[in-house]
């Protein structure tokens, strides 16, 4: 049987993909407000797991499940163009699903607890018979909940060695997951003609591209004014009005994305995004400077 080149498996694995959450786990490790010194082999271990393992496991499984969607909508991804042939794509999601287990084990019961989670929410989000991203609610969920709160959470336990971070970490993880649900929104304004017509019903599919953008916009907004009065209520205004400023550039994006949200999505997602996520690191700082700790 033929085989693909490494570079039809690197874009199989899509490294674009594994910054949302390697930054998350990052985030987790400084809110954690555990000194870093002594556990930096733990830490890289928990990056490596989050981005190049876990992470591009869930991309071969969508790529393998999405082949016949992906013909329609991208035919130069290496499945439907040929460049990974016969039933390379399946064979490499599961030997990374195997691959992420085996090195989620450095991370002790809870970093294997966490690993096995997001795995199993990337093969339900596209595996049938559930498929969540059939429906652009509960799959966007299970996408953002994987990138964003569970790798924040992992890196708490990581550097707390096994204790759960407080409670005002997991608040802010799920914050951010729930913010996380617009971003993944994003992605779904490139691929509407192959999704209707597949039966994938995306929020752009379900609500049309201008509710749907609108939708994206506002579950990425509110998030971050809750994280903003949570910050002030914690006595960090300093860090909140850093958030504050970062979600006001993002309204101006915003609105500029939902005046054409199918040409502009690609771009806003290059733009504001970023923007986003370096809220969340204001906000893991803010739990830093505060003293928050593991075991709360």
């Amino acid at each position: 049987m033929a085989r693909p080149k490494l570079s039809a498996v690197a874009e199989l694995l899509k490294p674009i993909t594994w910054f949302p959450p390697m930054w998350a786990f990052g985030c987790g490790v400084v809110a954690s407000g555990m000194p870093l010194a002594d556990r930096w082999p733990l830490i890289l271990a928990g990056i490596i797991l989050a981005g190049p393992m876990v992470c591009a496991t869930s991309q071969a499984v969508n790529d393998w499940f999405d082949r016949h969607v992906d013909a329609i909508n991208e035919p130069q991804r290496p499945i439907p163009s040929g460049r990974m042939p016969g039933r390379w794509g399946l064979g490499i999601a599961i030997l990374w699903t195997l691959l992420s287990l085996a090195l989620s084990t450095v991370l002790g019961v809870w970093g294997l607890a966490a690993a096995g989670l997001g795995l199993l929410l990337a093969w339900l989000y596209s595996a049938p018979p559930v498929r969540l991203k059939r429906n652009g609610w509960w799959g966007n969920l299970a996408c953002a909940v994987s990138y964003e709160g569970l790798a924040w959470i992992t890196g708490g336990i990581v550097m707390a060695l096994g204790a759960f971070p407080d409670a005002r970490s997991v608040g802010l993880a799920l914050l951010y997951s729930a913010g996380a649900h617009g971003i993944m929104t994003l992605n779904d304004f490139k691929s509407v003609a192959g999704d209707r017509q597949m039966g994938i019903g995306s929020l752009p599919v379900r609500l049309g591209v201008d509710r749907a953008a609108r939708v994206a916009c506002w579950a990425m907004a509110v998030p971050q004014a809750v994280v903003i009065a949570l910050l002030l209520h914690w006595g960090q205004p300093g860090h909140a009005a850093g958030v504050a400023g970062l979600l006001v550039a993002q309204a101006v994006l915003m609105a500029w994305f939902c005046a054409r949200p199918v040409q502009r999505a690609l771009a806003y997602s290059g733009f504001g995004v970023p923007l986003y996520v370096s809220g969340m690191l204001v906000s893991a700082f803010a739990l830093r400077s505060a003293g928050a700790g593991a075991g709360a």
